[in-house]
């Protein structure tokens, strides 16, 4: 069985180099992209499991970003990844679901099966 393969978006290096580091020992395929157009580039290219988004991208919305990933690639669950405070239900309407950065490292789930959710 192979590794499932998750799209990590993130602009701010530091948190790339954890967040890649917490999902590879929790068993995930990483690939990274730092912006909006690189991250359709890749999606368009790769088959990727899952997608790991950034609330805050400097060249791309959220709405703008899991709108084209969903006409790529409509069966790839997108999972935000940001402080989002008080603006959860708007993004469980945009999102098929969302991570805070402030949630323990516990939060993301072990890489299962590849018909587990992630």
């Amino acid at each position: 069985m192979r590794d499932v393969r998750v799209l990590c978006v993130e602009n701010h290096p530091e948190y790339m180099g954890a967040l890649k580091y917490m999902l590879e020992k929790a068993g995930y395929e990483v690939t990274p992209a730092t912006t909006g157009e690189q991250a359709l580039r890749l999606l368009t290219n790769l088959e990727v499991d899952g997608v790991l988004l950034e609330y805050d991208l400097p060249d791309a919305t959220v709405n703008a970003m899991r709108a084209e990933m969903k006409r790529i690639k409509p069966y790839v669950p997108v999972l935000l990844f940001a402080g989002v405070g008080g603006k959860t239900p708007f993004l469980l309407r945009v999102l098929d679901t969302y991570l805070r950065n402030s949630d323990r490292p516990e939060c993301v789930p072990s890489a299962g099966p590849l018909d587990t959710p992630i």
